[in-house]
């Protein structure tokens, strides 16, 4: 009996163990695809920007079930703005519905802890918008390579 028992309690401990797993995965899979699609406006590629946007959405609906509750306030307005983006190649409209995923992205971040390294906020003064970069180095993703290091970092978001 106490074998069986034994068995039961590792087989749970496990299963406990992949969800936290499969739990922390979702958040950088999501920051990922969001600063893939950025990398993409930063080199006016429109039609890898939908690309991204697209495994962006994915990574949205699929977000697992016990984390559904805590992304509610924000997966509206996450979800709208990467749908605009993915099905659109008109760069500018990609831009202007990134400056909005960056707002309610950033938003996710600080509420959601979401991030396991630093983010840094940028904001571009041209645009009046800001956006989330891995890195503390400028590369403008509302302006390309027209103006490719407008801006500044106006927040340090650490883990």
């Amino acid at each position: 009996m106490k074998k069986i028992l034994k068995s039961i309690l590792l087989s749970i401990s496990l299963f406990a163990a992949v969800l936290a797993a499969k739990a922390q995965a979702t958040s950088p899979t999501i920051l990922t695809s969001y600063f893939a699609l950025k990398d993409a406006l930063v080199a006016d590629n429109s039609t890898e920007a939908q690309v991204k946007a697209k495994a962006l959405l994915v990574g949205l609906i699929n977000i697992p079930v016990d984390q559904q509750k805590n992304w509610k306030p924000y997966m509206d307005k996450l979800l709208i703005d990467s749908r605009h983006i993915s099905e659109s190649t008109e760069i500018d409209h990609q831009r202007e519905y990134f400056a909005s995923l960056s707002k309610n992205m950033l938003e996710a971040v600080k509420g959601l802890k979401l991030n396991i390294t630093p983010v840094y906020a940028q904001y571009c003064p041209m645009k009046k918008a800001t956006w989330l970069s891995e890195s503390v180095e400028i590369k403008n993703p509302y302006y390309g390579r027209q103006m490719l290091t407008c801006g500044k970092v106006a927040e340090s978001l650490n883990k």
